[in-house]
């Protein structure tokens, strides 16, 4: 008899665990236990969603005849980690080995490779994920032969490979990248697709219960929870993106309005990410749809490059540098995360929406994220280390392997470029012309020393000049440079922004 030990981001019948296991002999493991769940503070909705999925994905395990044995969240259970819980089931069954399948978190996965045999006195295979596009092994490959890992080379050998969006060895539409398309702001038209509602079931009644209960004190509330906890209803969210807002999904993709909280977005990733839909099936899902005259090319492009491209390549990254990665921090930056990140409450309007969004949705875009509270974050010399945990907090999407290098790489410029060539720091103009969220803010958009300026402006001068001994030469920040040396208020700018970061808890 073996174990089988499933993970609350492998919920999906096709996991390589079930593939070697036979239902008839074997027993499946799966737990909720209080090291997973409060190793950060995660956002509520982020917890009852994995919970709740998991206990759904083990009933159909069940009435798939398999043997399930479940622990729930005990708060004061003796059981607090996987570990205990797999030694905890040792003492029922006659085990002889536990396979898993390669779990999504470096801290995780030393613990199984390097302590649990020993700690069982069990054998443990460890299996390939192969719900993913791009293998570890092909990854490192990849890696190997460039000198530069830009994320564009690998996409385009992705797309080689699955043939999506090819004729033959070339890109439908003669050109591989749609992105210079997708940059129109939203002023209410087209109007936003409808809102998707699912009924409760008793396990989600339950879990919500629980929730409230015992991690109340973390940041976001439950009360706007609206994700699927099973995976037909994760399909009926794929169905529903792909008839209402793929259409204008590219145009809109950078898009943001104040009120909205996702546009014309997918909301597939917490799906993707827990397991409940492969990338497979959505990548096929976007593709069929622009065959079939319903989107254009530049939204499918847009979407399957998010998946097929950028998600895999994230995930390649993360497993190639790890355990160095998650430390890195090339501009030295060490500033405390502001409260206002946990609170919402600053009077900054776009930062204030973003964090409405995340506290009420567990969700904010990749442009809200990366541009308005990524992008003050790296202005303010937030230390990476601080602002990565704050992600992978608040957001029902954030898994490590895929949270930690868009934070550290995209979000802060930590890494020192490996996987963005120039840091994505942006000014207030770029806010305003991306949104309409400035007309509603109290301070102004287009000053930059004044009492009432936006604090984007200053800190993002004051950025560029606490780093030109690095990006001063750099060949893609040339232009911004040349705009610096004709400012006539460089040392207002200086003094300003100063004043704004030693009082940065009041914005």
């Amino acid at each position: 008899m073996r174990f089988g030990l499933i993970l609350g981001d492998q919920l999906h019948h096709q996991l390589a665990t079930l593939k070697v296991l036979d239902r008839t002999q074997d027993v499946i493991l799966m737990a909720e236990v209080v090291e997973e769940a409060t190793y950060v503070a995660h956002h509520p909705q982020k917890i009852a969603l994995i919970f709740s999925a998991m206990r759904h994905f083990a009933k159909a395990l069940k009435a798939d005849g398999w043997r399930v044995r479940y622990h729930a969240f005990e708060s004061g259970s003796p059981i607090r980690s996987l570990l205990d819980f797999v030694q905890s089931q040792q003492q029922l069954f006659p085990v002889t080995e536990l396979v898993v399948t390669h779990c999504g978190e470096y801290r995780l996965q030393q613990q199984i490779e390097q302590h649990w045999s020993q700690r069982l006195q069990l054998p443990v295979q460890c299996l390939n994920d192969d719900r993913f596009f791009c293998s570890l092994e092909q990854f490192r490959h990849f890696a190997s032969r460039y000198q530069t890992l830009r994320m564009e080379y690998f996409y385009r050998e992705m797309r080689k490979q699955t043939g999506y969006l090819m004729l033959g060895q070339q890109p439908i539409g003669q050109q591989w990248n749609y992105d210079s398309a997708n940059r129109k702001a939203w002023s209410g038209s087209p109007p936003l697709p409808p809102q998707l509602n699912f009924e409760r079931d008793q396990i989600d009644v339950d879990v919500f219960a629980l929730v409230e209960r015992e991690f109340c004190q973390h940041s976001g509330s439950l009360a706007n929870f609206r994700w699927a906890t099973t995976r037909s209803n994760a399909k009926r969210v794929l169905e529903h993106f792909i008839t209402h807002s793929l259409p204008y999904f590219g145009d809109y993709q950078d898009a943001m309005a104040q009120g909205t909280d996702t546009l014309f977005h997918s909301l597939l990733s917490p799906y993707l990410n827990c397991g409940l839909l492969l990338p497979k099936e959505v990548c096929d899902a976007a593709e069929a749809a622009y065959y079939a005259g319903h989107a254009p090319l530049n939204a499918v492009e847009g979407f399957i490059r998010q998946i097929l491209g950028w998600r895999e390549y994230v995930r390649g990254i993360y497993w190639l540098y790890m355990p160095e990665y998650a430390n890195r921090n090339a501009l030295q930056h060490s500033s405390p995360l502001p409260q206002f990140y946990w609170t919402g409450h600053t009077q900054m309007n776009c930062m204030a929406e973003c964090f409405r969004n995340t506290f009420q949705n567990a969700y904010a875009h990749h442009i809200q994220r990366l541009m308005i509270t990524g992008n003050f974050a790296l202005l303010s010399g937030v230390d990476p280390q601080q602002i990565s945990e704050w992600y992978l907090a608040v957001y029902a999407d954030a898994y490590e392997w895929v949270e930690l290098p868009n934070t550290l790489g995209m979000v802060m410029h930590a890494d020192g470029g490996l996987m963005a060539s120039k840091p994505y720091a942006a000014s207030g103009n770029y806010i305003h012309k991306m949104s309409d969220y400035c007309k509603h803010c109290t301070y102004n958009v287009k000053t930059r020393t004044e009492p009432d300026s936006c604090p984007f402006n200053s800190l993002y001068w004051y950025f560029m000049i606490r780093h030109e001994a690095i990006f001063r030469t750099h060949p893609r920040m040339g232009m911004i440079y040349r705009q610096l040396d004709k400012l006539k208020d460089r040392q207002q700018i200086i003094t300003h922004a100063q004043q704004l970061l030693s009082r940065i808890d009041e914005l």
